[in-house]
């Protein structure tokens, strides 16, 4: 992303309204703007396993969803194409996530797929995390939340979604 790209002035319209309706205790945080999960963490002093970063991806029938991952992982398409039913998966372009999550910086999108009307899929990863960290649609707001109310509010189930961190071929993984 080039740093001429404009930068929300605050958090998502629509995401603060979301949070308290659905009785989610929040923090909203500034910080020098950033471009990736890691940098804001690091800006924000969080831990980057409880930052969650939400990853928009296409199946290859056409549908769209999140995927949350904390900001150290990398996702595996394959996991993916399984937990999706689909047969090939892959990430949204800038174009089709600026046209999913309205209101956002492309690359800030929230960890809350409800406020755009998008299937959310959670890395297992995350479920320990106490207070969870993420994008407030900018790239110079976060909010930290109660990670317990989050997933009530969401109904999140945790999967499998992150990339192993190992030397073995795709094809040998299960």
């Amino acid at each position: 992303m080039s740093g001429d790209q404009a930068v929300l002035a605050g958090p998502h319209p629509g995401l603060l309204d979301w949070l308290g309706k659905n009785g989610i205790h929040y923090e909203v945080h500034e910080h020098a703007t950033t471009f990736t999960a890691r940098e804001t963490a690091r800006s924000e002093h969080v831990d980057p396993a409880a930052f969650a970063k939400a990853i928009g991806v296409v199946t290859d029938d056409g549908r769209r969803a999140l995927v949350v991952l904390d900001a150290e992982d990398h996702l595996d398409l394959l996991k993916a194409r399984r937990v999706l039913g689909a047969t090939a998966v892959r990430l949204m372009t800038e174009a089709e996530l600026a046209e999913s999550c309205p209101g956002c910086d492309v690359g800030a999108t929230p960890a809350v797929g409800a406020l755009f009307g998008l299937p959310m899929h959670v890395d297992e990863a995350i479920r320990d995390v106490p207070v969870l960290t993420f994008h407030a649609g900018s790239h110079r707001y976060t909010v930290h939340v109660d990670r317990g109310e989050w997933e009530r509010a969401l109904g999140i189930t945790y999967q499998a979604l992150a990339e192993h961190r190992t030397l073995e071929p795709a094809w040998m993984r299960s």
